[in-house]
């Protein structure tokens, strides 16, 4: 039945493209199955990487995934977790490939598959006290270093953004790096030698694209004594054309600390950039912030943000260059925010959110062509799991050709890796 009133919700946009009795074809929902856990106990695994970023090897046999040895606090300098691969194909056999110091429960290692070679992967480490990528071939045991750690990689494998992990862990501890393995600025509030850097991770090549002193005219501006600008949360597009980002700034980051022990209040733009450090374009007017995000091609984005700048999260879709014309999804319905993220083919939606007042956390998705939402199911989130640095959100992300899609989850007791297996109907 709930699934049944979700889908009602699309009628309208349905009746709507009818004409002369005939309709838009609409393509049929896939067939979602039930969760099944990749990893085990007696350890903590998450995926190792954020959400909506590709977790599968190049032929789909394995699985990237970190091993934690605790929760409910900030990984500190000494705080290893394990990179380890999950074989599909040998009854989910646990690999281990390495370990890293520069992790985090949100983001985990910012691990990437890159395609140019067979069994190379990269990720963020801490070496000689400074917070890099290493560039691993998992097969052979080789690796390179690149100077700068990972924030977002293009499809290629070819092109990186990266941003400053230690500003990060002053602003929003719980997406940054423990330590001291980049310089923090802390001292400015509007640093013009750090910000956003384009890297080319075959050659180590490397160029600050935007520095946050540049964007100061317009982001929310900073008053108190105490407050920090910074960059976070980017995303390439796929044809490595344009950056989108996140631009932040807090006000009264120490006091904020003192009085909670963490930040909670900060303001936000979207925005994006080409590639080339030219057009820098905001995504959205004043007071509407803008939270998760998601490409769907090399000039669309979906993107949560404040609806008008008011109290509703919603679900957003605009072209760049057009972000005039945005667009709010399901309205009343997908009102909130959600890790959203843009089936392989473009035409659906995942998105699941945070915890409601029963603790469970609800996962839908959404056809984007008539906004019509089934239910892919609630999962509960244990009280150990709902702290603040270390909880445990869903972070979904689909395989590349749309055959599964991954998710970390608590509702079994421990933080462990799910696959569901996905059957698109007219693919039969």
């Amino acid at each position: 039945m709930k699934r049944l009133l979700l889908l009602c919700s699309g009628l309208l946009a349905l009746l709507a493209s009818c004409k002369n009795g005939k309709s838009d074809v609409l393509p049929p929902f896939p067939e979602v199955g039930e969760p099944y856990a990749i990893t085990q106990g007696p350890g903590d695994h998450l995926l190792a990487n954020y959400f909506g970023i590709n977790a599968w090897s190049p032929d789909g046999r394995y699985v990237a995934v970190l091993g934690v040895g605790f929760t409910g606090r900030l990984p500190e300098t000494d705080d290893a977790a394990e990179i380890a691969l999950v074989d599909l194909a040998d009854s989910c056999r646990y690999i281990p490939i390495g370990k890293t110091l520069c992790w985090n429960f949100q983001e985990a290692a910012m691990f990437h598959w890159l395609p140019w070679e067979d069994g190379l992967c990269a990720f963020n480490d801490c070496r000689g006290g400074k917070f890099v990528t290493v560039l691993l071939n998992w097969k052979t045991g080789k690796e390179r270093i690149v100077h700068k750690p990972i924030s977002a990689v293009d499809p290629s494998g070819e092109w990186a953004v990266s941003i400053n992990y230690a500003r990060l862990r002053l602003c929003r501890p719980d997406y940054g790096y423990a330590g001291e393995g980049q310089e923090s600025f802390v001292d400015e509030v509007w640093p013009d030698e750090d910000g956003l850097w384009l890297m080319n991770l075959r050659t180590g090549e490397e160029r600050l694209l935007l520095s946050v002193a540049d964007a100061k005219e317009q982001m929310p501006a900073i008053t108190s004594n105490d407050g920090l600008a910074y960059f976070c949360h980017t995303i390439i597009s796929p044809d490595a054309g344009r950056v989108f980002f996140l631009a932040r700034t807090v006000q009264d980051f120490k006091a904020q600390l003192k009085t909670r022990g963490y930040i909670y209040r900060w303001d936000t733009v979207a925005f994006t950039i080409k590639s080339n450090g030219t057009e820098l374009r905001r995504c959205f007017p004043d007071g509407w912030q803008g939270s998760h995000f998601n490409w769907k091609d090399n000039e669309t984005l979906l993107v949560t943000a404040r609806w008008n700048g008011g109290d509703v999260w919603a679900h957003t879709m605009f072209k760049v260059g057009e972000e005039e014309k945005v667009r709010h999804l399901a309205p009343g319905i997908m009102d909130w925010d959600g890790h959203c993220v843009f089936s392989p083919d473009g035409r659906f939606i995942s998105s699941e959110g945070y915890w409601n007042k029963g603790g469970y956390r609800s996962w839908v998705l959404m056809r984007e062509k008539d906004e019509a939402i089934i239910s892919l199911g609630s999962f509960f989130v244990p009280e150990a799991y709902k702290e603040q640095y270390s909880r445990c959100d869903l972070h979904a992300r689909w395989k590349p050709d749309g055959s599964q899609l991954a998710f970390n989850s608590v509702h079994e007791g421990s933080r462990q890796v799910y696959l569901r297996d996905v059957i698109w109907k007219d693919h039969e």
